[in-house]
């Protein structure tokens, strides 16, 4: 399976992969290697919203791109919610390499107001919440314009997501379709 490795210097981002540490809704790693690959399409797509977001004096910190099968395995069991993960008898759009989970950094190097986390899966969350303030709701809708200029969908429910607008075309891709294995490899016994 052909994917790109996203990573500087080809790909002007700070890369903080929430799953490859224990500051995430589970509170423990679930990648045991921090590896970041999307599918050529969803590569190409960053790269403009990359583009765009420099001339506009900000950068990209991704918090999530191809997610394996086996690893949207574990955030369902953790926490079934479907407002907020896929089924994974579905797939995720994670699952396909056409998603990220993002947000945007001052020129200095900070992350800008969201209104609410990463991954809180709450309603204020939604991108069209009322309840987070007009500092918050200007930089979503920032993070909005670039991503969907560059060709990306956003789903309702979370600020930070964004996918290929025809995400559910590309197949599933498991931990052992990956150039290198991203999850933890089980043991073989004598």
């Amino acid at each position: 399976m052909d994917l790109v490795e996203i990573a500087p210097p080809a790909f002007d981002v700070d890369i903080s992969l929430a799953y490859a540490t224990d500051s995430n809704f589970t509170g423990r790693p679930v990648y045991a290697r921090a590896e970041c690959f999307l599918h050529p399409a969803a590569a190409e797509a960053l790269a403009r919203a990359c583009e765009t977001a420099a001339v506009l004096g900000y950068r990209i910190r991704l918090y999530d791109a191809l997610r394996p099968s086996e690893a949207q395995w574990v955030l369902w069991n953790h926490t079934p919610d479907p407002d907020f993960l896929a089924d994974p008898r579905r797939g995720s759009p994670h699952s396909r390499g056409v998603a990220v989970d993002l947000t945007l950094l001052d020129s200095d190097g900070n992350a800008l107001d969201m209104g609410t986390g990463f991954d809180a899966f709450t309603p204020l969350s939604h991108h069209g919440s009322r309840g987070v303030g007009p500092t918050a709701q200007r930089n979503r809708l920032l993070l909005m314009g670039l991503m969907t200029d560059a060709g990306w969908d956003f789903y309702r429910n979370e600020w930070w997501h964004y996918q290929l607008f025809n995400a559910r075309d590309y197949p599933l891709i498991s931990d052992g379709d990956l150039p290198r294995p991203m999850m933890e490899q089980p043991v073989h016994g004598a």
